[in-house]
């Protein structure tokens, strides 16, 4: 496809989990609207963000993945309006082990599978550990309706090693889902994932929650979602503090062109990374 139109939602937490994809929903179908033809929703979508407590209460908002009700919900809308959907949720794959997962849903309805969060921070406002088990799954990409999908989540982020990874699976769009506070990293938001999109000559699109949670935590969410293209440059953002659906055109033919012109495929030497896999 030359030519794909993706949206972004970021919102704030509405207080329970019912009225939050309902919410979500509107925004699938408002996008629907604009002609979305592939959209990804926020990391923990229809929660809040717990993690800035340790409290097993936070457990209750766990779901299988494919088989819970959230994903059968999303496959409906998905087939509705012929639309990609990554769905990320709080995935339960039996009591007691949990995953921090996108669900990727193709435009007929069908769940093409699950990418689970590598990387697990564990430092104040964000206990991650006490919720989620490091991802198992590798770095999958998806074949979709609208070309190479793969999905990073929130942590990951800081680490290239993954976004290469999904680069060298083929990926031509990486959605990175988060709940990032203000603070210390916000002036990397927009430094490590328009180099991800430079450094492998893919699409980024990048996503954040808005609002505050102070049920959990002190967390301040900055919005600020974007669109970035395979030269890095961002093509259309979000507000920094208000709710918003972000729809942009994404031209495809640019991945070509950008990697013609800087050929880091072809110019990397993995016969001289070792030390990179050694702990």
């Amino acid at each position: 496809m030359a030519k794909v139109k993706a949206a972004l939602v970021q919102t704030s937490w509405t207080g329970d989990k019912d009225s939050m994809i309902e919410k979500h929903l509107k925004h699938i179908d408002e996008a629907a609207k604009q002609g979305a033809q592939v959209m990804c929703l926020q990391e923990l979508f229809y929660g809040p963000y717990f993690c800035g407590i340790e409290d097993r209460k936070g457990y209750a908002y766990t779901e299988k993945i494919p088989d819970g009700p959230t994903t059968k919900v999303m496959q409906e809308r998905a087939k509705k309006h012929g639309m990609v959907l990554v769905v990320p949720m709080y995935e339960e794959e039996q009591p007691g082990v949990y995953y921090n997962t996108a669900a990727v849903i193709d435009a007929d309805g069908k769940y093409l599978g699950k990418y689970r969060k590598t990387h697990i921070p564990h430092l104040p406002g964000f206990w991650e550990k006490f919720y989620f088990r490091p991802g198992n799954s590798g770095y999958p990409v998806f074949d979709t309706a609208v070309g190479k999908v793969g999905v990073y989540i929130c942590y990951d982020r800081h680490f290239p090693e993954g976004a290469r990874m999904l680069g060298l699976h083929g990926a031509e769009l990486v959605f990175i889902p988060s709940a990032t506070s203000r603070g210390l990293s916000m002036h990397l938001w927009f430094i490590e994932q328009t180099a991800h999109a430079i450094a492998n000559g893919y699409w980024v699109g990048t996503i954040n929650r808005v609002g505050q949670e102070p049920e959990f935590g002190t967390n301040d969410f900055y919005g600020s979602s974007y669109f970035a293209d395979p030269r890095g440059k961002i093509v259309a953002q979000a507000s920094d503090k208000d709710e918003q659906l972000l729809v942009a055109d994404l031209d495809m033919s640019l991945i070509r062109e950008v990697r013609d012109t800087w050929q880091f495929y072809r110019d990397r030497r993995p016969d001289m990374y070792d030390d990179l896999v050694k702990p």
